[in-house]
């Protein structure tokens, strides 16, 4: 989790930092195989250097940005949770629960679909 402090200790509202916390820290446990890093001043977590999820933090929301391929496949998913969305990323509001299973689902699904992927982003 150190790579993700410098992220971490921008984030002025203390309720939405330990909210960040405790994202990062599940992912890091359910999926101990993937690097989390800082690009592009956002923190993502990569496997084999290839892109896999990544956030970013807005007033009224977190961000979850897993690539428009993870959010196309799972579309009804996503309208069904209620959460704010675009073809490339998911808006949480801060006082909105965040669904773990979703977020499962789509980083095993990047995982698994760009298991032979050689470059940072699908082409």
């Amino acid at each position: 989790m150190e790579v993700l402090e410098p992220f971490l200790n921008r984030i002025d509202n203390p309720e939405h930092r330990v909210r960040m916390e405790d994202v990062f820290a599940w992912i890091l446990s359910k999926f101990p195989t993937l690097e989390p890093k800082i690009a592009w001043n956002q923190p993502m977590f990569t496997d084999h250097g290839t892109f896999i999820i990544g956030f970013s933090v807005a007033k009224q929301h977190m961000a979850v940005a897993p690539e428009e391929a993870a959010m196309a496949r799972f579309a009804e998913e996503i309208e069904r949770s209620g959460y704010g969305h675009t073809k490339g990323l998911i808006r949480i509001r801060w006082n909105e629960p965040v669904d773990f299973s979703l977020l499962e689902k789509l980083i095993e699904f990047n995982i698994e679909d760009k298991a032979d992927c050689t470059t940072f982003w699908r082409k």
